[in-house]
């Protein structure tokens, strides 16, 4: 009876498949620089985030603000981290990043909009 199993296939397949596969998957867990790297993107829409936040903190504790002061501040903060939400993480520095983000966010019970749920989960969908 003849044992065929992967290793006999490789083996008798010569060296050029053993070194190509070797080298295909030499680190598959390590991601490429590349890809680990916070894209510029991201990082300017987590930073209008931060700042609009900011800005909304200021305008609550401002006691000449009015109404509407504090609507514009709450809405342009809304926008920002919709923005984030939407984002669509392909890299992995990207997806660890905006994830680490929004953890924070929602730790503090901010995450809480039906629409920024929506945009998250649609930010998910591969568009290719």
């Amino acid at each position: 009876m003849s044992r065929i199993n992967r290793r006999a296939l490789l083996l008798s397949s010569g060296g050029a498949v053993i070194a190509s596969m070797g080298a295909a998957t030499a680190h598959p867990t390590e991601p490429r620089r590349r890809d680990r790297v916070l894209s510029r993107d991201l990082r300017a829409l987590i930073n209008v985030h931060k700042a609009t936040y900011a800005a909304f903190g200021k305008a609550i504790q401002e006691r000449d603000a009015g109404n509407r002061e504090h609507d514009r501040a709450s809405r342009a903060e809304e926008r920002a981290l919709l923005a984030v939400c939407a984002y669509p993480a392909v890299r992995e520095g990207d997806r660890r990043a905006k994830a680490r983000y929004l953890l924070r966010i929602e730790a503090r019970g901010e995450l809480d909009l039906a629409e920024q749920m929506q945009a998250l989960l649609r930010s998910t969908m591969w568009k290719g």
